[in-house]
Formats: structure tokens, C-alpha cells, sequence
């Protein structure tokens, strides 16, 4: 989750000036805050989140401690892949996150039967990370969902139009995962050379392989 400080500054003619941060990590943001208090010319200092709600320095330290030890700052990679033959989808998934002071990334796959198109195969794909991240405790969390499927993710989007019953069916479902788990959601269409890992994954899924392997990263 980012966060955005607010807070007047206070100015030798005793006027007060309103100021404002770029979105910033929570650690980062306390210590901007701790170091803005320091002055002594900081009054009416808040922290928003990207939901909009607001906490004051005190709470803020307390929100971070409380939550040190869930995951955080995740970023998603997804990709599926198609066996028109078969009808099976590959399904592949790179999950990055930090849980305390740590950074961590899960590799993960599953092939999926009775699919469509490949269209699906790459909504069941986006499906398959949130089941992950929900068994890993995410909530309520801003996560950023990268792929190189533009149609999957404009129609995630709202800005592109989806007319295949299927496709909604899946669009259906994934709204409603998204909402018990009270994410904030961030799309990036990426070229595909840059998710490579996530379309090997979902290849070797389509080959048997499969794997879920978590790792630190140093």
C-alpha cells in the first residue's frame, strides 16, 4: 500500500502553508513524517492511503507494526496458455511481495481443463494469482497486476467492452474475488519478452510440470 503525507507548514508570518507528498511506501512515509514533526513548523499532519483513509503519526506506526508480518508492496505477473487440441490451459503465475523486512517471489502453475480460447485460458490465469493471494492472507492491499494480454486486462479495466458470455462469466467471478478480498487493483500491459517467466510456467503446466516454489530473494 502507498501512502500520500498532507500537512500545513508554518511560515515566519505566521500564515500557514498546505503541502502534500508523492505516494510514498508506509516505512518511508513515517519517517517523512517523523522528520517533518521534527521542525517544529508541521501542524494538521496526515497519512492517506489509496482508499482514501487517514491516519495521524501515531497511528500510522501502530497500522505498520500491526501489519509488518503480512504480505505487502505485491506486484503480479500472469499468463496463460492454450492446447486447442486438447482444450486444456496452461496457467502461470509470479507473485513478488515483501512480508516484514523481507522480499520474497512465488512461481506457481496449474493446468486447467475444458477451456475455450486462449482469451480464457488467460482469465483463469489472472483467476489462479488471486486464489494464491488469498491463501497467502492478502487484504485489503493495493496490488499491481502485470501482463501482456491487453484485451484481458482493458476488459478488467472497464475500458474495453467484453461480448463473450464466457469471458463475462470469468469477469463475473474475478469481481467478486477481488471485492471479499478488498484489493485495490492496478493493471500494466506489459510486452510479453518482459513475462517470460509466468509463460514458461504456464507452458510447463501445459507440458505436466508442475511447480509452486517459494523464494527469498536477497
Amino acid at each position: 500500500m502507498k501512502y500520500r503525507l498532507e500537512w500545513y507548514y508554518k511560515v515566519k508570518s505566521s500564515e500557514k502553508v498546505q503541502c502534500s507528498s508523492d505516494w510514498v511506501a508506509g516505512e518511508l512515509a513515517v519517517q517523512m513524517g517523523e522528520e517533518l514533526e521534527a521542525t517544529g513548523k508541521v501542524m494538521d499532519l496526515y497519512f492517506y492511503d489509496e482508499k482514501g483513509t487517514s491516519w495521524i503519526l501515531k497511528e500510522m506506526k501502530k497500522l505498520l507494526t500491526e501489519i509488518e508480518d503480512d504480505p505487502h508492496e505485491i506486484t503480479v505477473y500472469f499468463d496463460g496458455g492454450f492446447h486447442k487440441e486438447t482444450n486444456q490451459a496452461g496457467l502461470g503465475a509470479v507473485i513478488f511481495f515483501k512480508q516484514g523486512k523481507k522480499k520474497y517471489r512465488i512461481r506457481a502453475n496449474e493446468r486447467f481443463e475444458e477451456m475455450e480460447s486462449n482469451n480464457e485460458a488467460e482469465y483463469a490465469a489472472f483467476y489462479y494469482t488471486l486464489n494464491i493471494l488469498e491463501d497467502l492472507g492478502v487484504h485489503h492491499l493495493s496490488c499491481e497486476f502485470k501482463g501482456d494480454s491487453q484485451g484481458v486486462l482493458k476488459q478488467l479495466e472497464g475500458e474495453w467492452p467484453c461480448y463473450e458470455e464466457t469471458l463475462n462469466r470469468w469477469l463475473d467471478r474475478i469481481e467478486v474475488k477481488m471485492k471479499a478480498l478488498g484489493l485495490l487493483p492496478k493493471y500494466t500491459v506489459i510486452p510479453r519478452k518482459d513475462n517470460k517467466e509466468a509463460d514458461k510456467l504456464a507452458t510447463q503446466a501445459l507440458e505436466g510440470k508442475e511447480i509452486f516454489a517459494k523464494t527469498l530473494i536477497l
